[in-house]
């Protein structure tokens, strides 16, 4: 059901390993063209393109785009009284855990009548895409706009595919989802031409042009965003979800089968990865996955996703090595079941969350541990982040000098700018000290 890798008494170097970790072999390049196309078709023509995009990969074609605030109010009285209370929860725990990632404003004073501020300012427009493939996603509306408004974002628009056994509408539990957060401009339309239509806008339906865009999707998604990156800011280029458990001999083997497993039903590309020096727990986890598999709903796309190249059950030395692979891997959800989770956590560099401890796994995080589930993937966690409030923030550097100051460092600058041959920067320098 998952292969084996054995590097007991190897010595891979930290390249070898990047060469060494399991990798899904699909690329969000192989989708660039298409995605290219889409978004330039949107761009071209508008609402037009949108409806063809729809009709083409949703099978529904819709006149009207935007949901109505009645049809959010709907949807929001329709939620299921213990799913509202969770959503309810979930918003309260990211909103408490999204304050955290607000930087301070700092003030320093290099010398006397120089001042330095640094301030944060929010973008004044975000664009969230929401998923509506394989399953529903409003966990990702409050993972995204909860930092967003957190972080003083004035108007965010939601858009998710536009759902043909609800009319052509967006799913209704979405719709609940952005309700109780007082989003009230949310879009039917997905896929590649909706990141096309928040970067460039669509005014025949009303939609502004956003300069953030967040937000998990499939390949085309990820690939369009890409493109329009540099136009607008985006959170990232997020491929199949994926999990890395370390263990040891100590893990219940129940509790990492069923961990992996939780991770696999995502998607048939996610990666499901366990690094142990026991050889015993693979083989318990190995009995437990061909025991519990069968069981979930979802068992033959969590079988595809464990068969795949990307997931493996990989043997080493000790937790050093385990580390060192894990850093080498840096997984979007890390798990640490060890007999000292804080030991092994000490020498974690690269992940984008860690959860630390047998009663800490991942599903709390994408839903209710408050912190934030958009995260690196693909190893992209060895220099990048999760989705925060920072994400929706862009620091500006305020300067104040007076004239005792400038004067100060006018004969160094001036030294400088001549030796940049730029000699003109010295002068707007020199012409302030020369005034009477």
């Amino acid at each position: 059901m998952i292969q084996t890798t054995d590097l007991r008494g190897t010595h891979p170097t930290h390249a070898d390993l990047l060469d060494l970790v399991p990798r899904a072999r699909a690329d969000v390049s192989t989708a660039s063209e298409a995605a290219a196309r889409l978004v330039a078709d949107v761009r071209e023509r508008g609402a037009d393109a949108l409806r063809d995009q729809a009709e083409r990969f949703d099978g529904v074609r819709t006149e009207t785009f935007r949901v109505s605030a009645d049809e959010i109010a709907a949807a929001v009285a329709g939620l299921d009284p213990l799913v509202r209370e969770a959503l309810e929860e979930s918003i309260a725990r990211v909103t408490e855990g999204s304050r955290a990632q607000i930087p301070a404003g700092t003030v320093t004073r290099p010398a006397d009548g120089a001042v330095i501020e640094q301030r944060w300012q929010p973008v004044t427009r975000a664009g969230v895409y929401v998923p509506g493939g394989k399953a529903v996603y409003p966990s990702s509306v409050v993972m995204n706009v909860v930092p967003a408004q957190v972080a003083g974002v004035e108007s965010i628009a939601v858009v998710s595919p536009a759902q043909r056994e609800f009319g052509g509408g967006v799913h209704p539990v979405i719709l609940g989802a952005a309700g109780l957060l007082g989003v009230d401009e949310v879009y039917a339309m997905g896929g590649a031409g909706s990141i096309g239509a928040l970067a460039y806008g669509v005014p025949e339906i009303g939609l502004e042009p956003v300069q953030v865009i967040t937000g998990p999707g499939n390949n085309f998604v990820a690939a369009a965003k890409q493109i329009v990156r540099g136009h607008v800011g985006i959170d990232a280029v997020a491929g199949a979800t994926e999990i890395l458990v370390i263990a040891d001999g100590s893990a219940d083997p129940v509790l990492v089968a069923v961990d992996l497993i939780s991770q696999a039903e995502h998607d048939e590309e996610a990666a499901a990865v366990l690094v142990t020096d026991s050889a015993d727990l693979v083989d318990e986890v190995q009995r437990e996955l061909e025991r519990l598999v069968p069981l979930t709903m979802s068992a033959e796309r969590v079988r595809v996703a464990l068969a795949g190249r990307q997931s493996a059950l990989v043997i080493v030395d000790d937790m050093t090595a385990a580390v060192a692979f894990s850093n080498a891997y840096g997984p979007e959800h890390l798990e640490i079941q060890t007999r000292d989770d804080e030991a092994v956590l000490r020498s974690i560099t690269s992940a984008g969350a860690v959860f630390v401890g047998s009663s800490t796994p991942v599903s709390l995080g994408d839903y209710l541990a408050g912190s934030n589930h958009v995260l690196p993937t693909g190893g992209q966690a060895r220099f990048s982040s999760g989705l925060g409030a920072y994400t929706f923030l862009r620091p500006q550097q305020i300067v104040r000098y007076d004239e005792s100051a400038l004067a100060v460092v006018a004969d160094r600058l001036v030294a400088l700018s001549r030796a940049e041959l730029l000699p003109a920067h010295g002068e707007a320098v020199a012409a302030r000290i020369r005034r009477p």
